[in-house]
């Protein structure tokens, strides 16, 4: 071998050590990070011969400019439209050949892509994704027919849903700066407005490898799946300073907001009620979580028992905290009346209860039986290799995949007295959003 082929060698074998020693490795998790910026996790589980692929967009209904609200989901649906290697629906049909199943789907904070194949198969995924991540065609043909369905699914969920146009209404009303006032679908007008240049703009930025993650997870090998995704993906150039995060800060709300809806289809009133609270990680998260878990979390819950088995003035109720989110959010309380009742008898029942372990810390009982529904429900709900990837992304998108083992952690520290402080300070009434449904046969 003469000197320049000595010298090749030398760097082949450095780039193979470079691709099969992660930068960080714990807890069964192994991280990569290519020079254009983007990460690569594996989670390997050898049980059955099934591979994940999960391509993450730090994109969502938060990132949108003013006026485009729902390109990101929109650009999901168009993500399926093809590129000059793969026309429309062939992304699809070649994974299902192969005995695999895909999907995607948008929230305010991610837009995500998964594919999960056997795993002899799982290049596949790679081959696909790093081919739409810059290719991707954007006929104005397909962007008009695709609009169409957009909008036909805002109508199914949202039009001709009372309750999820309640809770629209509410989240827009609580909300006056930060961008998670908007529905993850976008204002029906402002769909419509979208042009082939904003969606290519959006595309452009945003559907880069430094603006994205991969995990991997299953039956897969690091070092066997890194240099082809090196070759795949290492050769896209990143965005750069083309990425700009608008940083908005909700005000503190200094006075409770109201909102009727009046409803031609709804039988029985609903209320929802939002209070506005701080997110993972914050101190107080944990606290949170365990409150929304004792107001109603199961058929011995306390809003349950009181409304529904005692009372018998509601249907359902229902209490909930999202606290994995980029940036604050909202503590929702919810009830649909029974019939014949009236919805202020249902408010005054769940302020009541509000107030009461606002006033009196709950027992260690109760908040004990809560930790083990967090915990458990936490811990269940990861009980796949592609659950896990999903949980890991989670955590990714708002600060760091390994946040999610500090969760578990603040769970099992958190007080009767933090529950009771927390709804003390964060479910009050100048902080409070009351959005109500009245169905319109039953007049004022």
């Amino acid at each position: 071998m003469n000197k320049t082929g000595m010298v090749h060698a030398i760097r082949r074998i450095l780039l193979i050590l470079v691709l099969i020693i992660p930068s960080y490795a714990f807890a069964g998790v192994q991280e990569f990070m290519l020079e254009n910026g983007l990460k690569v996790i594996f989670i390997e589980d050898h049980k059955i011969p099934i591979a994940n692929f999960q391509i993450w967009y730090k994109v969502g209904g938060i990132d949108e400019p003013a006026g485009k609200s729902g390109i990101s989901h929109f650009l999901e649906h168009m993500m399926f439209k093809g590129t000059p290697n793969y026309g429309s629906k062939v992304f699809s049909n070649m994974i299902q050949k192969k005995g695999g199943m895909d999907n995607a789907f948008t929230t305010m904070d991610y837009t995500m892509y998964f594919q999960k194949l056997p795993s002899s198969e799982i290049q596949l995924s790679i081959d696909l994704e790093s081919d739409r991540m810059k290719n991707l065609l954007l006929n104005q043909a397909d962007l008009d027919a695709e609009r169409s369905v957009v909008m036909e699914e805002r109508r199914m969920r949202y039009e001709d849903d009372p309750k999820n146009i309640l809770r629209e209404e509410v989240a827009a009303a609580a909300i006056k700066v930060q961008a998670y006032r908007k529905p993850v679908i976008g204002w029906m007008e402002e769909i419509a407005a979208i042009t082939r240049a904003d969606m290519a703009e959006h595309y452009g930025i945003y559907y880069s490898p430094d603006n994205a993650f991969i995990i991997i997870s299953g039956d897969v090998n690091p070092a066997e799946l890194m240099p082809v995704i090196r070759k795949k993906f290492g050769v896209i150039p990143p965005a750069g300073a083309k990425i700009k995060r608008l940083k908005t800060v909700e005000p503190p709300q200094r006075g409770e907001r109201i909102v009727y809806r009046d409803s031609e289809t709804a039988e029985v009133p609903s209320i929802v009620i939002a209070y506005h609270v701080p997110r993972f990680p914050d101190k107080d998260s944990n606290a949170l979580d365990i409150l929304s878990s004792i107001l109603s979390g199961g058929k011995s819950s306390r809003l349950y028992k009181r409304l529904v088995y005692e009372k018998r003035i509601a249907l359902s109720v229902n209490a909930d905290y999202e606290g994995i989110n980029r940036d604050p959010y909202l503590f929702s309380v919810e009830a649909t009346a029974a019939p014949g009742k009236d919805i202020k008898d249902v408010e005054k029942e769940l302020l009541d209860e509000i107030a009461a372990i606002s006033a009196q810390p709950p027992t260690k009982e109760e908040v004990q039986k809560a930790k083990n529904q967090v915990e458990s429900g936490f811990v269940f709900a990861r009980d796949s290799s592609f659950a896990e990837a999903l949980y890991t992304g989670m955590f990714e998108i708002i600060g760091g995949w390994k946040l999610r083992d500090l969760y578990l952690e603040g769970i099992r520290k958190v007080t009767p007295e933090e529950v009771s402080d927390v709804a003390r300070r964060y479910l009050t009434r100048e902080n409070r959003t009351t959005g109500y449904l009245v169905p319109k046969k039953a007049g004022k």
